[in-house]
């Protein structure tokens, strides 16, 4: 699979999945008929939850900006909707850049780490907060891992890292074999981090 793949077929990045709940959640590509749903997550995420995340603002603005130009070749959006009293929801919502930001290789080039634009990744994770301890982030990057794999992604990175004070991320990123490589300040101290995708990194 190829990046440039996914916008043309966004089924073959698609999955559906039960939750621990009994809910099932269907995993897939953010489309241009999200822009509700989308708004409506951004809204409903806490202060904290916010605060632990940085891409872009969270209001209905932003959403439809964002669906009015989906890319999935440059940024993958992912998201996991459930059905929840007879209406479909977002629960999480995934950035996955085919490439890096030029921070964090900056960041990464003072640690020694040479990160590769053609072969790495950058990953950003969001959960909604009635929905974080359910499994779905962890169904999602499980899911998001193998779809990196199949285009040939070798290495994740965090988007800006983690922050050090947010603790139940740092751990689902321990987890799933992200392993911290640095820390620097920005207002607060942040952990870089990184996950070999393929078995010979």
């Amino acid at each position: 699979m190829y990046p440039e793949d996914i916008d043309q077929h966004p089924e073959q990045a698609a999955t559906t999945v039960p939750l621990a709940n009994n809910q099932t959640a269907h995993i897939r590509p953010l489309s241009a008929g999200d822009r509700a749903w989308l708004g409506a997550y951004f809204a409903g995420l806490s202060q904290t939850t916010r605060g632990f995340y940085g891409p872009h603002p969270f209001d209905q603005a932003t959403a439809d900006k964002i669906c009015d130009e989906i890319c999935h070749a440059d940024i993958l959006r992912m998201i996991a909707t459930i059905e929840e009293d007879g209406r479909t929801r977002i629960a999480a919502y995934f950035l996955l850049m085919f490439g890096i930001r030029e921070d964090d290789r900056g960041r990464y080039e003072k640690l020694g780490i040479s990160l590769d634009k053609a072969t790495d990744c950058t990953l950003a994770p969001s959960v909604a907060d009635d929905y974080q301890n359910t499994g779905v982030g962890s169904l999602v990057i499980a899911h998001l891992v193998d779809i990196f794999q199949q285009c040939g992604r070798k290495r994740i990175v965090l988007w800006g890292g983690v922050q050090e004070r947010n603790a139940r991320g740092v751990h689902f990123y321990k987890k799933f074999g992200f392993r911290k490589v640095g820390e620097f300040m920005a207002k607060i101290n942040n952990y870089d981090m990184i996950k070999a995708v393929t078995s010979d990194e």
